[in-house]
């Protein structure tokens, strides 16, 4: 396991090239990435944005993140109910005898808040960094987007319909998609680690 990272995150012009690694930890206190602060993993530049396990169901929390041309993060996102729609006034679950009893109907998924929470003005070019590989539906978001490449961590859904017309897609779009093969499948948390005084580049933090 690897050694304990500080959760100090200064997003603000962020490139990937100026750090290891990178920890945005998952907390209902500790909000960085997003309102539910999912685990953002950085490794040389392979950014892994993870989702943390709903507090209310079993259902995971995926993340997505956008970076540009220079490395920059432009767009973050992760899946959830739509912006104004109470999370615990709607289902979560996976299965249900009626789909509307169901998450299905109603989640957005990261990618299309990664997607609508950019910070520039398009994402044309950009890769997309994700947990899973993304659906049919994401697919067509990102080809619409004008984004270049996609980088998934898992695609345990590899055989059903929608990740096989998601990768017709893509194919079609030319847009390049590859999984990432982490060196590490853990990282440690060191949340004292930012009452502690230190220095980085030369300035105080």
């Amino acid at each position: 396991m690897g050694s304990a990272v500080s959760c100090e995150a200064r997003l603000r012009g962020f490139s990937f090239n100026q750090a290891r690694e990178f920890c945005c930890a998952e907390s209902h206190q500790f909000c960085i990435l997003s309102r539910d602060a999912a685990s953002f993993l950085k490794e040389k530049f392979k950014g892994i944005h993870h989702g943390r396990k709903s507090a209310a169901s079993s259902s995971k929390r995926v993340g997505a993140c956008i970076v540009n041309q220079e490395n920059k993060i432009v767009g973050i996102g992760y899946n959830g109910m739509p912006n104004g729609c109470d999370d615990d006034l709607l289902p979560w679950s996976r299965s249900a005898d009626d789909r509307l009893d169901t998450k299905y109907p109603y989640v957005c998924h990261a990618e299309l808040n990664a997607i609508m929470n950019k910070n520039s003005a398009d994402v044309k070019g950009c890769t997309m960094y994700v947990a899973l590989f993304p659906c049919n539906e994401c697919a067509k978001l990102i080809i619409q987007a004008g984004l270049k490449e996609v980088i998934y961590l898992s695609d345990k859904y590899h055989d059903t319909p929608e990740m096989m017309a998601s990768r017709r897609l893509l194919n079609m779009a030319g847009i390049q998609y590859r999984q990432f093969q982490p060196k590490r499948t853990q990282i440690v948390i060191d949340f004292n680690s930012i009452n502690q005084a230190g220095m980085l580049n030369g300035a105080p933090h």
